[in-house]
């Protein structure tokens, strides 16, 4: 993760608007935007094909049009040979639950990635700069390192990491919050103390456990990894993901006013103290539902809100509308090249999302040097 530093409040142009916060205004390089309704139908089909792909690549060497009947006698309770069963287990158990959690997954920590950029009203935040995936990893190591809530099973993993971030998420709370409410720089700053608190105590809690592979799975999910994906674990991140998705749909117009500032989002009619808690509040629980199936997955919140307000401006409308979409094709590639690289091995795919985003994000600051928090 990388440590946030304050940022200069965004200017009415930079925020999306003319200072009504409902029109897209006069906003430098608004020309050569892209269209944003063929750019989520092409998003759409883009989608679905790496679906299909993340279904049909892997190691075992299935093929696609092996894949696609298998996925098809899913689909429609077709017959399957008595040969092809450890295939469709594969196919329908193993990689299509995995590729659709993976998309899930992007799109969420996209989404949160730009709710939280508004929140804090700063160029370098992302889902993971209030500590909540920090404190997620510590219930997590709790179940990988020692057997806690041993219990639940399955659930055992899920239910540590999002209780554990919803506690972190009450202990930011609480130290950021003032009589004046929440403020940027306090979350900021809350958040980053407590991101290194906590990863102290997953890094001790990894040291202090006796079980070696126990050990190396800890570093995996805190690195990030999609494994352990299965049916079970798709409908709570999914509906947490929609559910947060949608609230940020409907408040896109708010988080234009926010980002120019308070005393502007107050002339507009925005309390911008109560859509700051509720945004953070909607950032802790979406990161803490998807932080509890994937591990720590960075850069997807940091990269893809940039890199979509390049394309399409920076009214929120318009880029919640891509947002999702593109880091879900993100997240998929990034998961089936986390699978094949280095087959049978499987690499981290936090660590792939840096590989790749680091040199994209520092490209995209070197070729547009005109471009800031919001600006097109």
């Amino acid at each position: 993760m990388t440590s946030p530093v304050p940022a200069s409040p965004a200017t009415p142009a930079a925020a999306g608007g003319t200072g009504d916060g409902n029109s897209d205004g006069p906003i430098p390089g608004a020309a050569r935007r892209l269209p944003v309704p063929p750019l989520v139908a092409a998003l759409c089909c883009v989608l679905l094909l790496s679906l299909l792909c993340a279904v049909a690549l892997g190691a075992s060497g299935i093929g696609w049009g092996h894949s696609v009947r298998l996925l098809h006698a899913g689909l429609t309770g077709g017959a399957l040979g008595a040969d092809e069963r450890s295939a469709y287990t594969v196919v329908w158990d193993l990689r299509l639950p995995r590729a659709l959690l993976a998309a899930v997954v992007g799109a969420g920590l996209a989404s949160v990635g730009v709710a939280v950029q508004a929140l804090v009203r700063n160029a370098l935040a992302d889902p993971f700069v209030l500590g909540i995936s920090s404190g997620a990893a510590v219930g997590a190591n709790a179940v990988l390192l020692f057997g806690a809530l041993g219990a639940l099973g399955i659930w055992a993993l899920s239910v540590s990491a999002f209780v554990s971030a919803l506690a972190a998420m009450a202990l930011v709370y609480a130290v950021a919050r003032t009589a004046q409410g929440l403020t940027p720089l306090r979350l900021v700053l809350t958040g980053t103390a407590m991101y290194y608190g906590f990863s102290a105590l997953t890094t001790l809690m990894v040291f202090a456990a006796e079980r070696g592979e126990a050990a190396r799975s800890a570093m995996m999910w805190l690195l990030g990894s999609l494994g352990g994906a299965s049916w079970a674990s798709l409908p709570i991140a999914t509906g947490a993901v929609a559910a947060g998705l949608a609230y940020l749909l409907l408040s896109a117009r708010r988080l234009n006013a926010l980002a120019m500032g308070d005393e502007t989002a107050a002339a507009l009619g925005v309390d911008a103290g109560r859509l700051r808690r509720e945004l953070f509040l909607l950032a802790a629980a979406v990161t803490g539902a998807v932080v509890a199936v994937s591990g720590a997955i960075g850069f997807v919140g940091l990269m893809v809100p940039h890199a979509v307000r390049v394309l399409v401006g920076a009214d929120h409308r318009r880029v919640l509308a891509v947002a999702p979409l593109a880091g879900a094709v993100l997240l998929v590639w990034v998961d089936v090249l986390s699978r094949i690289v280095l087959a049978p091995v499987e690499l981290p795919v936090g660590v792939l999302t840096a590989v790749i985003g680091v040199p994209c994000f520092l490209l995209l600051m070197r070729h547009r040097a005109g471009y800031t928090f919001g600006g097109a």
